[in-house]
C-alpha cells in the first residue's frame, strides 16, 4: 500500500463518486441507482451518484428526483444535445468530486457488486481498476474485426488496451485529474485510459441483461469509434500510405525497364490499350483511398483547431451529499 492511500483510509477521507453517463436510460435507471446505492453504503465510503443526460428525451428526471428524496446523493448533469458517450463521460468526470471515480453505463448491464471488488483493489494501492468482460455474445465478424483492429492499433506501441475492457473501471483522483488534463476533442477513452499509464489491476465480470430498451450501437458506430482510436493513436495509416507509394514507384520502374529491355532485344510492339487502362484505374483507385486516409487525418486537425468545447451543459441539479466537501486535492505518493 503507498502513502497516498494509506493518508486516505487513516483520514477518514475516502469517498467515491459513480458516473453514469446515459441516454433514455430512464427505466434502466430506477432499479440501477438503489443498487448502486446499496453497494456503496455496504463499503462504508462517502459517495455520490453523477448522472449524465446526454440530450435524452425520456423521464430521466423524474427518476432522478425520487431517488433524490431518498438519498441525498445524486448530481444530474444535462447536456444540452447529444454530445456522443466520450463527451458525456468527460462531463461526469469534470462534476464528480471523489477520491475514486467509477464509470459505468446506464443500462444495467455492468453489475453494481463489481463496484466493491474494485474498492478493494483501491484499498489495496492500485490507481485503476478495469472490468474486463468475460464472454461477449458478438458475431464471429465482429470478434475478428476487433482483433484486428486492437492488433493493428498497439503493435509496437508503448501501451496496452485489455481484451474486452470498456468504460466500466475505477479511477483514482490522480488518474482522473491526469485525463481531464489531456486537451483534445477527439477522445477516445479506451486509448486515453492506457496512454496515461499508473498501476493497474483487472477484475472480469459477467455482463448482466439489459434493464429496459436496446443497445444504441450499432456496426457504424462501430467502425467510426474504430476510425477515431486509429487516427488518435496510430501513424501507421500514414506510414503505409507511403510504403504504397514506394513499392508502386519500385514496380513501375521495374516493369517499364523489363518493356524497355523486351522491345530492345526481341523487338516485341508496345501492349494494348487495354492493359494501360487498367493500370490506370488501379492507380486512380489506389490514389483515392491514399487521399481518403490523409483526408481522415486532416479531419481530425480541423477538429481540434477550432478548439470548440467537448460539451455545453444546459442545467444541473447537485444534490450530493459531497457538495460541501472540499474538492479531493491531488496527492503524491
Amino acid at each position: 500500500m503507498n502513502l497516498r492511500h494509506a493518508f486516505l483510509q487513516g483520514s477518514g477521507l475516502q469517498s467515491v463518486s459513480v458516473v453514469l453517463p446515459v441516454l433514455n436510460e430512464a427505466d434502466s435507471l430506477a432499479s440501477l441507482l438503489p443498487r448502486i446505492a446499496h453497494v456503496l453504503v455496504q463499503c462504508h465510503v462517502d459517495w455520490e451518484i453523477v448522472v449524465v443526460d446526454d440530450g435524452g428525451t425520456d423521464h430521466l428526471a423524474q427518476i432522478v428526483a425520487q431517488f433524490e428524496q431518498q438519498r441525498c446523493n445524486v448530481q444530474l448533469v444535462r447536456l444540452s444535445r447529444n454530445f456522443g458517450k466520450e463527451a458525456a463521460l468527460t462531463a461526469g468526470l469534470h462534476a464528480a468530486r471523489g477520491d475514486a471515480v467509477i464509470c459505468m453505463d446506464g443500462d444495467g448491464q455492468h453489475p453494481p457488486d463489481m463496484i466493491a471488488r474494485m474498492i478493494a483493489q483501491w484499498r489495496a494501492g492500485y490507481d485503476m481498476v478495469v472490468g474486463v468482460q468475460r464472454v461477449r455474445s458478438e458475431s464471429g465478424l465482429i470478434v475478428m474485426c476487433k482483433k484486428a483492429f486492437y492488433g493493428f492499433l498497439q503493435s509496437g506501441e508503448r501501451f496496452s488496451i485489455p481484451a474486452n475492457a470498456g468504460d466500466f473501471r475505477l479511477m483514482d483522483r490522480r488518474v482522473v485529474t491526469a485525463l481531464l488534463q489531456l486537451p483534445e476533442r477527439t477522445r477516445f477513452m479506451k486509448g486515453l485510459y492506457a496512454w496515461i499509464g499508473f498501476r493497474s489491476a483487472v477484475e472480469p465480470f459477467d455482463a448482466e441483461h439489459r434493464t429496459a430498451g436496446a443497445s444504441k450501437f450499432r456496426f457504424r458506430q462501430l467502425v467510426e469509434l474504430a476510425s477515431m482510436g486509429i487516427t488518435s493513436f496510430s501513424m501507421k495509416p500514414l506510414r503505409m500510405v507511403s510504403l504504397i507509394g514506394v513499392l508502386i514507384s519500385i514496380a513501375s520502374l521495374a516493369y517499364g525497364l523489363y518493356v524497355l529491355i523486351e522491345t530492345l532485344l526481341v523487338g516485341n510492339p508496345v501492349s494494348g490499350w487495354a492493359t494501360l487502362a487498367s493500370g490506370i484505374t488501379l492507380l486512380s483507385g489506389i490514389q483515392l483511398v491514399c487521399l481518403g486516409v490523409i483526408a481522415e487525418y486532416l479531419g481530425r486537425v480541423f477538429e481540434e483547431a477550432k478548439q470548440r468545447p467537448l460539451y455545453i451543459v444546459d442545467q444541473t441539479m447537485d444534490h450530493s451529499a459531497l457538495g460541501t466537501r472540499e474538492a479531493p486535492r491531488e496527492l503524491v505518493s
